[in-house]
């Protein structure tokens, strides 16, 4: 899936600068890389807002149109606002087409609900991590890495290794070495057993001191024959 973003050509920087132009509706932000000179940029926070939502848009090569030229390129990094749906800067990447990039693409996971260790075992399907960090050529990045759970048996776990990735992509070096899990399936914890014990009847309050408390039938008042 291609998704268009538009930019338009920023002069204006600094602090006071981009405090304007969040209000004004647009958010700051820079492009760079490729061996061209960095480019300051805005765009429609809106439709910022919205791109940022999709998942996609975060692990594929997005088709920038800054001034009617379009260039591929990474989102590298954003920022917001602490407890405000804004924006207040992207940085977008430029890619070279013959140049592998570094990535993190999110993981699906699909048949853990017919995996052996759920469908005859019993088994709760568990996420470990839920993206990887993958190295390939730009026209090679997927979107996301399918990751299928049919054969996981209880107490096994998928491992970085066991993945059948995409054509021209692998894992980092350091994954590859480490071979951390993704996911398992184990049993799940057995419920507390409920206290069956009966509690003790409540003592009525009588708002009477002990010893004005009335005796017990049959038992002889003081001084009485």
């Amino acid at each position: 899936m291609k998704i268009a973003v538009t930019a338009y050509p920023r002069t204006l920087q600094g602090t006071s600068a981009s405090r304007r132009l969040r209000i004004s509706g647009r958010v700051p932000g820079i492009v760079y890389g490729a061996d061209q000179p960095a480019q300051t940029v805005e765009f429609d926070q809106a439709a910022m807002l919205r791109h940022l939502k999709l998942e996609a848009f975060h692990a594929s090569i997005l088709d920038l149109t800054v001034d009617g030229v379009t260039t591929p390129v990474l989102l590298r990094d954003f920022q917001m606002h602490p407890f405000k749906p804004i924006a207040l800067h992207v940085d977008m990447q430029r890619v070279d087409k013959n140049k592998k990039i570094h990535m993190r693409v999110p993981l699906h996971f699909v048949n853990a609900d017919i995996s052996v260790g759920v469908k005859t075992g019993g088994g709760v399907a568990q996420h470990i991590i839920n993206d990887l960090e993958v190295n390939c050529l730009p026209d090679d990045l997927p979107e996301y890495i399918e990751v299928d759970l049919k054969d996981l048996q209880v107490g096994h776990s998928l491992h970085v290794n066991d993945i059948a990735f995409p054509k021209g992509v692998e894992p980092i070096p350091r994954l590859k070495k480490e071979n951390p899990g993704v996911a398992t399936v184990q049993l799940p914890k057995a419920a507390p057993a409920e206290d069956t014990e009966v509690p003790a009847k409540a003592t009525e309050i009588t708002g009477q001191k002990p010893e004005e408390a009335a005796p017990a039938a049959g038992a002889k008042k003081e001084g009485g024959k």
